[in-house]
């Protein structure tokens, strides 16, 4: 569906982007994920047709965003990182004004509307003027303007960026129920929320595509995995054969305990915590904590902020730029 080979966006004399290639197929939910100023909202504007690219090509469905803006923007939904409110306007009026902007039909909007205000939960709020809303119902109306004409393809720029911890799992579980209605990209940089939410990772660094696959790729690729942390009662050697016999452990060590009390620390190429406690306990052993510690993608998260080297792509089909590093804004 996407298609960005070898883009660079200057501004001024400053590479925001450089060399960035890969591609996004249609229904995939995509995360990007970097520091600020590693050149996501660049990236995603881009993809939007708000920028243009200063070299190499970006194709959505086949049409180049420097010759063909409009039809591409006919199915695009986009929140930016500040959504495009009018506060002065109630929800209702704004998501029809928006469906408007879309030279959708008023009887299309009228039909459409309910269904956006459910997703977005925002049916009880629908006569409320927008400047009374929390921060996080206002981030909700965004999403509605997004999806008002049901795009196929939905950018969300941060969109958890502000929200308390409640909003945020609010704003999680609505971005999961959009998934397989439309092919989704969504910046962030919490990997907590790149890793629920999305399929496939493309991690930026400086303006660069440091890495790119999903959790397990990356973690094949780059030689980390996830560690997990757990507390069982039971005999050592029937923990032990109980946990390599999980698919994806790599190594089982113990540290400390008794006789019947176990400790353990496990490293697996993907995160299985759910068979490994579904193993313990059909083993009739007596699982009292478990818990994954910082995995491989934080590892090379924490790498990149250090300016640590970039790594190559980890999906096959897909190609990544040199070493050299570049500036690179939001």
């Amino acid at each position: 569906m996407i298609r960005v080979e070898h883009v660079t966006k200057y501004y001024g004399n400053t590479p925001a982007i450089r060399d960035l290639d890969f591609e996004i197929q249609e229904g995939e939910c995509v995360g990007f994920l970097g520091l600020n100023g590693a050149g996501k909202t660049t990236t995603l504007r881009l993809l939007s047709c708000l920028l243009l690219p200063t070299s190499g090509k970006v194709t959505v469905r086949g049409l180049d965003v420097e010759t063909d803006p409009h039809e591409i923007r006919k199915f695009i939904g986009f929140l930016p990182d500040q959504p495009p409110l009018y506060p002065e306007m109630n929800v209702a009026d704004y998501l029809t004004f928006a469906g408007r902007l879309r030279k959708m039909e008023n009887s299309a909007i009228q039909k459409r509307l309910p269904e956006v205000m459910d997703t977005c939960g925002l049916t009880d709020v629908a006569q409320q003027p927008i400047h009374s809303l929390s921060h996080g119902y206002r981030q909700r109306v965004g999403i509605g303007q997004a999806i008002v004409h049901d795009p196929d393809l939905l950018i969300l720029d941060e969109p958890i960026n502000g929200l308390d911890p409640v909003q945020i799992v609010e704003m999680r579980e609505m971005i999961r129920a959009l998934r397989g209605k439309h092919t989704i990209l969504l910046s962030s940089h919490i990997l907590s929320e790149i890793e629920q939410t999305c399929d496939r990772i493309l991690m930026l660094h400086q303006g660069q595509l440091a890495a790119q696959g999903t959790e397990a790729q990356l973690a094949e690729k780059l030689g980390t995995g996830v560690t997990i942390k757990l507390s069982a009662r039971g005999e050592r050697s029937a923990l032990q054969s109980v946990l390599q016999s999980v698919p994806g452990v790599v190594d089982v060590q113990f540290q400390g305990g008794t006789d019947s009390l176990q400790h353990v620390v496990v490293r697996t190429a993907e995160d299985v915590r759910e068979q490994m406690a579904k193993s313990i306990v059909s083993a009739d052993l007596g699982l009292l904590s478990l818990e994954r510690e910082a995995t491989g993608l934080e590892q090379i998260f924490v790498q990149l902020s250090k300016g640590g080297s970039q790594t190559g792509a980890a999906t096959p089909g897909h190609t990544s730029p040199g070493n050299a590093a570049a500036g690179g804004e939001a």
